[in-house]
């Protein structure tokens, strides 16, 4: 088998940097139909994957990401385009014998566990499945113990074999989908937005297991993704793909700070902020496609400088570099009405109605501010002004209000009549 990859496969090329570079797509394009009803699902998309990095793929959904992760383990054809694996184009007609080595070698993990798993087979038939099918075990015994130790590998125990998936957890049987891609021992693993259908508490497991797995056999992922937060903290390079366009690649932490394309931009505004009272204030930066002219000046993906590509027309491309060149990182989500930051006597003000907003939430059960009471303190003004003072101690906060705006209308409509009959006296003396 070594010698069989070898012939097929070849070397890694190797950048200006010295990286391994694992897998290319160069102006890649996949549509799905004919004629007229064709849909062009991905456009010219051109990345690298380097050997024993994470390289994740964001966007939105619909957005072409796992049409992209199909195309790679050769389910979606391309309508143009390649793909290179080991310096080896492997899209389009090629041999049965590098066919299977590319199956071999690049596994996928699911989104669905439930959906990806055969209800009919047992987890041990399930995880052998890829072993019977490329003869990877030397005998029976030899199968039985890699399967046992990768069940166990996942977190699972080896009386779990005899099970059915329908059994497990929906954590449970995405380990068993990774438990069934890792037994093969690929380079390249596509994952296929693994963490998305479980439990947030699971999520942290799986990824954790899923790094694990990379330290351990120097794996190569491929994640697909549309939650920034997490893709974040695992990536080692993210590439942000927009209706099938890939708009944006750059390492993890240099596309946060620097998101230099607007659909970038609004992806990152779009992460939830764990602080309720800031995620209500936060600005939410929508993209709009149209502030784009390409009609003459037409765009393209240019590195930037520091490993950073941008989609765009030149004038934007230049607008990209004198951002990323000034070095100080774009502020891509805005927080608005942060009395911490206001001055002088709007602070004051701002945090005074702070102050009363959390008190009405404390505000107890009949403190309704009934219309009632705003009548009865029109017509009896200083009653109430008294009991509104009355409900203000007791903190029914509403009810004063009510009082209060009653009692105000009342003196002032006291003092129209007022003035009113002394005008009328004077004019009766005259």
């Amino acid at each position: 088998m070594a010698n069989e990859k070898k012939n097929l496969l070849g070397e890694c090329a190797v950048d200006e940097n010295g990286r391994e570079i694992l897998l290319s797509l160069r102006n890649v394009d996949i549509t799905f139909g004919k004629g007229d009803s064709a849909v062009k699902a991905v456009q010219d998309a051109s990345f690298d994957i380097y050997k024993g990095e994470t390289f994740s793929l964001v966007g939105e959904s619909g957005s072409g990401k796992t049409t992209i992760g199909r195309a790679v383990i050769r389910v979606n054809p391309l309508a143009g385009g390649e793909i290179i694996y080991r310096g080896t184009k492997i899209s389009g007609k090629i041999s049965h014998a590098l066919d299977r080595e590319v199956i071999r070698n690049i596994q996928m993990v699911f989104q669905d566990p439930a959906a990806s798993l055969n209800e009919r087979a047992t987890v041990d038939y399930i995880i052998s499945e890829g072993l019977y099918n490329f003869h990877l075990f030397e005998n029976e015994a030899d199968r039985v113990h890699k399967v046992e130790s990768m069940i166990e590998a996942v977190g699972l125990l080896p009386e779990h074999l005899t099970r059915y998936p329908h059994e497990f957890s929906g954590g449970q049987r995405q380990r068993i989908g990774i438990a069934r891609a890792m037994v093969m021992e690929p380079e390249l693993v596509v994952a296929d937005e693994p963490i998305s259908a479980l439990d947030v508490s699971v999520r942290a497991q799986v990824l954790n297991l899923m790094k694990k797995f990379q330290r351990e056999k120097n794996l190569t992922y491929l994640f697909i993704a549309h939650d920034l937060s997490v893709v974040r903290f695992i990536s080692d390079r993210i590439g942000v793909i927009y209706k099938g366009r890939i708009v944006e690649i750059a390492e993890a932490e240099e596309l946060f700070n620097f998101p230099l394309h607007p659909y970038t931009h609004s992806l990152i505004s779009a992460i939830p902020i764990p602080d309720p009272l800031l995620e209500k204030n936060k600005i939410l930066y929508t993209y709009d496609p149209s502030i784009h002219d390409y009609s003459v000046d037409k765009p393209e993906l240019v590195n930037i400088g520091h490993d950073h590509w941008v989609y765009g027309n030149k004038k934007e491309i230049e607008e990209a570099k004198a951002i990323r060149e000034k070095g100080e990182p774009v502020k891509a989500i805005t927080i608005t009405h942060d009395p911490s930051k206001l001055k002088g006597a709007k602070a004051s003000e701002d945090a005074s109605e702070a102050a009363a907003e959390a008190q009405f939430l404390k505000a107890p059960v009949h403190d309704t501010g009934s219309k009632l009471y705003t009548v009865l303190a029109f017509l009896l003004p200083v009653l109430g002004i008294i009991a509104g003072l009355i409900f203000k101690k007791f903190n029914h906060l509403r009810n004063y209000k009510a009082c209060r705006k009653g009692a105000i209308a009342g003196f002032i409509t006291l003092g129209v009549i007022l003035v009113l009959f002394v005008l009328l006296l004077i004019l009766a003396v005259l």
